[in-house]
C-alpha cells in the first residue's frame, strides 16, 4: 500500500523472488513525495545527480518493467483482518486478500494551532510543494515559512527555485544546522532567519495580509515585547509530520509517540504486515530504500518458508546484510535529527482551531478536560475533535498534545484514539456494490437445466418454474407420481434438554407432547399475534428436533430462535443445516411404489403413517423421510446429504419410469397446494394476518402456559377479527390474478391473495382476504380489468376435502 520509494522498492524486491505483487497507490503516478520534493539529500551513487522527480520517474519505469500489478488512483480505506483490505478506485470497490501486506503510506504535514489559522493563505508545506512542482501554481507572491525542522528550510529553497519571494524563515529551534546546503542558499538570497521564533497569529480579514511572530523561551512561553509583524500573503507551515498509520493501527499493530522523532510511529507490527518508509518516522531516502528492500525480502521469506521453497537461503542472506546496514543509518539519523515539538502558541485570545472539520478550538479542548473528559477517547467524543470527514488527519496529534498539556501527562502516556475503517469518506453506493443479487442454486440445479426447465427467481434462489407443460406436471402428480426439488426450504436442528420448551414458546402448537418420529405443522407469531412463518417440526429424539421454515424466512427464524433461547436462558442450541441437506418431495398415487424400489423401509400407512418421520437408506444414502402432503397427495419429503442431490434425483426418475414419473416445478406446486387451500406465508397472509383470520384456529393451543403472541391472540379471540380468509370459485368467464381487488357495492374491500385455474374443478379458484360480513353473503365480487366477476365462497378444500388421498 503506497507507491512511493519504499513501496516501489519493496514491490521490486518481492517480485524479484517470484512473488505476485500488487501496488495500490492513491496518486495518478508512482513516486510519492519524490515527485514534488526536489531537494533530496542522497548519498546513493545511482541517484547522486538527480532531483526528486527524476528519481521517482526512474524508479517507476523499473517497476513498470517488472510483472507487478499497479492500481493507481486507488485508496486503500480499511484493513479488515486476515490481510483483507478494502480499496476504492473512482466508483469501483476493490477487495484485496494478500498473504503479506507492506504499509508504505508515507506521512502528511501537521498543522499548527495559532490565532486565525483558518485564514485563506495558510498552507501546509507539502501542499505548497505539490502546487509548485506538480501543477506549476504559485501559492502566493510573498511567502513566510514557519518551521521547526530541516524540512522547512528545504521548503524555503523550493520556493526560491520557483522564483517566489520568501519574506522570511521563522524557526522554533534554538540552534540551526550550519552545515546544510539549504541554510547557505537562504542566506545567499538575503532572506532573514529568525530562530527560536514561532507564529502567534495571522492577520487579515478575508485572507492573509501579515503574520505576527513571537520569540519563545526554552519551555515554550512567549517573550514579552518580542512580537514582530511581517507582511505576507502566504504562510507556509512545516512544523512536523504525522505518519499515515491508520491501516497499521487497524491491523492491530501498536502505535506510540517517539519524542526524539516527534511522530506517532509503529511498534510491534503484527505478523505478515510490514511498515516501510516515511510511515516509520524516518525521512531519509537511504533509510527509505533499505526499509523497502527489507520489507520486500521479509514478506517474500514468509511466503517461501510456508511453501518450503529452496530460495529461502538466498533471501535470508540478502536480508541479513540489509538489516545490519539499516541499523547504522537509523542510528546516524537519530543522532543528527534536530526537531522542536510545536503544537500551540502562547496567545490566549481569538480562535485557534485544532479541528478544522468540526471547528474545535484549543479552548474547547481545555474546557472539555476541565469538565472531566481527561481520557483522549472520551475527550474526542465530547469535543468532537477528529470526528469530521478527515477522521483526525489534520488534528489527531495536536489534540493528543493539547490533552497531554491540559492533564499534565506526557504525550506517550496520553495515547491515541482508535482508528477504524474507512480512513477516508466512502460513498455508501460504492460499498453497496453493483445492482446484481446474490444467487443460490440447489444441488440439483443443473439437472433441472438438462430437463429443459425454465428458471425463476425466488429471493436469492433459482428454482424451476416448469418443465414445458404445467398441465402435464399437474396430471403426473394427481394421477401418477411426480418429484419436485424443495432444497430451498430452511432447515434447522434444535437440540438440548430444553429444546421442547423453546419450541413450545416460539410456536403456537405444543411440542412437549409430540412423540418421537412424529411431525406437527405450526406457525410462528410475533408479539402482536401476526403470522411471520410456518413449517413443520419433527421430533427425532427427546432432545432433538428437525425444523423446516419457508424459503425466505430462514435467517429470521434462526435469529428469532437464538434470541429467545438466550433471553429465556434455557438450554437449547440452533444449527442451520440448510446447505447440508438436499430435499425432494415425491408425491402421487404411485409415490409409495416408486420409493419402495430404493429402500427396504416399510412404507405402508401402518408403519409410516401420515405426519410421521422415518430414517432409512434410499439408494444407499441415509435420508429422513417426512410423510407430509403439501400438494394434497400421498408423498414423502426426503432430506439427505446435499452432495447426493443429483444421484438421488436420477435414482428416483429411474425407479419411477414404469409409473410415468415426471418432475414438476413451482407453478404446478402452487396449483396443487391451492386446490387444498394450503397457504403460503407472505402471499396468502400480510403484516396483519393472524391464525384466526387465516382459518387456522386449530393450530393455536391456548392451553399452553405461554407462547409468543398468546395475549394478543386471546384478545383477538374475544374480539372477532374484522377480516377473514376465504376460498372462492369463479363462476363467470375470466382470469383472476393474484392481487385483484374484491369489491362490495362498488367499493374495494379486500384482495385476492392466490388464484389459479383448477383442472380438478374446471374453473378458477383462489384465496382472498375480505371483511367478515361479506363471508356471510356466500359470494364475492372480484374486479378484473374493468369487469366484475362473480365468485362463490367455498368453505372446504377444492380437492379431496376429507384428506383421504394424503393418508392412502
Amino acid at each position: 500500500v503506497g507507491g512511493g520509494p519504499a513501496g516501489m522498492t519493496a514491490a521490486m524486491e518481492s517480485s524479484k523472488h517470484g512473488m505476485r505483487v500488487l501496488i495500490a497507490d492513491d496518486q495518478s503516478n508512482l513516486g510519492g513525495h519524490l515527485r514534488y520534493q526536489s531537494n533530496i539529500s542522497s548519498n546513493i551513487e545511482e541517484f547522486s545527480r538527480m532531483d526528486g522527480f527524476e528519481i521517482a520517474t526512474d524508479m517507476a519505469q523499473r517497476v513498470q518493467a517488472q510483472d507487478i500489478n499497479i492500481l493507481s488512483d486507488t485508496t486503500v480505506f480499511g484493513y479488515y483482518g486476515n490481510n483483507r483490505l478494502g480499496a476504492i478506485q473512482g466508483n469501483r470497490l476493490i477487495k484485496i486478500r494478500a498473504k503479506t501486506v507492506i504499509i508504505a503510506t508515507g506521512t502528511r504535514d501537521r498543522p499548527l494551532v495559532f490565532r486565525n489559522n483558518d485564514l485563506p493563505g495558510v498552507f501546509l508545506g507539502t501542499a505548497v510543494q505539490r502546487l509548485i512542482r506538480l501543477y506549476g501554481v504559485k501559492p502566493g507572491d510573498r511567502c513566510l515559512v514557519v518551521s521547526s525542522n530541516d524540512y522547512g528550510l528545504d521548503l524555503a529553497v523550493d520556493l526560491l527555485d520557483s522564483d517566489i519571494q520568501v519574506v522570511g524563515v521563522i524557526d522554533a529551534r534554538k540552534s540551526l544546522p550550519s552545515n546544510i546546503d539549504s541554510i547557505r542558499r537562504i542566506k545567499e538570497a538575503g532572506i532573514p532567519i529568525l530562530s527560536e521564533y514561532t507564529i502567534r497569529e495571522a492577520k487579515g480579514r478575508k485572507c492573509v495580509k501579515s503574520a505576527v511572530v513571537v520569540r519563545l523561551t526554552e519551555d515554550g512561553n512567549m517573550v514579552n515585547g518580542s512580537e514582530k509583524e511581517i507582511p505576507c500573503d502566504t504562510i507556509c507551515l512545516s512544523v512536523g509530520f504525522d505518519p499515515e498509520n491508520g491501516l497499521l493501527y487497524q491491523s492491530g499493530s501498536k502505535i506510540t509517540y517517539d519524542s526524539q522523532l516527534d511522530e506517532m510511529i509503529p511498534k510491534d507490527v503484527k505478523p505478515r504486515i510490514y511498515a516501510a518508509g516515511d510511515v516509520t518516522g524516518y525521512h531519509q531516502l537511504q533509510i527509505t530504500l533499505i526499509q523497502g528492500r527489507i520489507a520486500g525480502l521479509t514478506a517474500s521469506l514468509d511466503i517461501l518458508n510456508s511453501e518450503s521453497s529452496k530460495d529461502v537461503r538466498a533471501v535470508s542472506k540478502a536480508l541479513e546484510k540489509d538489516v545490519m546496514e539499516l541499523g547504522k543509518f537509523e542510528d546516524a539519523y537519530r543522532n543528527r535529527v534536530n526537531i522542536r515539538h510545536l503544537v500551540s502558541n502562547p496567545h490566549e485570545d481569538g480562535k485557534k482551531f485544532v479541528c478544522f472539520c468540526e471547528d474545535v478550538t484549543d479552548k474547547d479542548v481545555f474546557d472539555a478536560v476541565n469538565e472531566g473528559f481527561r481520557d483522549i477517547e472520551t475527550l474526542k467524543r465530547y469535543s468532537t475533535v477528529s470526528m469530521g470527514p478527515c477522521q483526525g488527519k489534520m488534528c489527531s496529534t495536536n489534540s493528543v498534545s493539547l490533552c497531554a498539556k491540559a492533564t499534565g501527562k506526557k504525550i506517550v502516556e496520553t495515547g491515541v484514539t482508535t482508528s477504524r475503517p474507512p480512513i477516508i469518506p466512502v460513498k455508501l453506493g460504492i460499498l453497496a456494490g453493483g445492482s446484481h443479487h446474490t444467487t443460490r442454486i440447489t444441488p440439483m440445479h443443473y439437472k433441472h437445466l438438462d430437463n429443459g426447465a425454465s428458471i425463476m427467481d425466488m429471493g436469492e434462489w433459482k428454482r424451476p418454474h416448469s418443465y414445458g407443460s404445467v398441465e402435464k406436471e399437474y396430471q403426473a402428480v394427481r394421477e401418477r407420481v411426480g418429484i419436485i426439488d424443495v432444497s430451498t426450504l430452511g432447515k434447522l436442528e434444535v437440540k438440548g434438554k430444553d429444546a421442547h420448551k423453546l419450541l413450545d414458546f416460539i410456536y403456537t402448537q405444543n411440542f412437549s407432547t409430540l412423540k418421537i418420529g412424529r411431525i406437527r405443522y405450526s406457525v410462528i407469531c410475533d408479539e402482536s399475534g401476526v403470522i411471520i412463518d410456518d413449517g413443520t417440526v419433527t421430533r427425532l429424539a427427546e432432545d432433538h428436533f428437525f425444523v423446516t421454515t419457508t424459503t425466505g424466512n430462514l435467517e429470521f427464524v434462526e435469529q428469532w430462535l437464538k434470541w429467545w433461547s438466550e433471553t429465556l436462558g434455557i438450554s437449547a442450541y440452533i444449527i442451520n443445516v440448510t446447505a447440508n441437506y438436499a430435499a425432494i418431495n415425491i408425491a402421487g398415487p404411485k409415490a409409495r411404489d416408486t420409493l419402495s424400489k430404493l429402500t427396504d423401509l416399510d412404507l405402508t400407512s401402518s408403519n409410516a403413517p401420515y405426519m410421521s418421520c422415518k430414517q432409512a437408506n434410499v439408494a444407499g444414502v441415509p435420508a429422513r423421510l417426512l410423510r407430509i402432503g403439501f400438494v394434497g397427495e400421498m408423498g414423502w419429503e426426503m432430506h439427505f446429504p446435499a452432495e447426493y442431490g443429483e444421484y438421488i434425483w436420477d435414482k428416483l426418475i429411474e425407479a419411477g419410469e414404469d409409473y410415468g414419473i415426471a418432475p414438476f416445478g413451482v407453478e404446478a406446486q402452487r396449483i396443487l397446494r391451492l386446490e387444498k387451500k394450503h397457504i403460503i406465508v407472505g402471499q396468502d397472509t400480510d403484516s396483519l394476518s393472524t391464525p384466526m383470520e387465516a382459518n387456522m384456529e386449530w393450530v393455536v393451543k391456548f392451553e399452553k402456559s405461554d407462547f409468543v403472541g398468546k395475549q394478543s391472540l386471546l384478545r383477538r379471540q374475544k374480539n372477532v377479527s374484522v377480516r377473514q380468509q376465504i376460498g372462492f370459485v369463479v363462476d363467470d368467464e375470466g382470469v383472476v390474478e393474484d392481487g385483484n381487488g374484491v369489491v362490495y357495492q362498488g367499493k374495494p374491500v379486500g384482495f385476492v391473495t392466490s388464484s389459479r385455474f383448477s383442472p380438478h374443478v374446471g374453473k378458477t379458484v383462489g384465496l382472498a382476504l375480505v371483511p367478515r360480513e361479506i363471508v356471510e353473503r356466500g359470494e364475492v365480487s372480484i374486479h378484473n380489468n374493468g369487469r366484475i366477476l362473480r365468485a362463490r365462497i367455498f368453505d372446504q378444500p377444492f380437492y379431496d376435502p376429507e384428506g383421504k388421498r394424503l393418508r392412502m
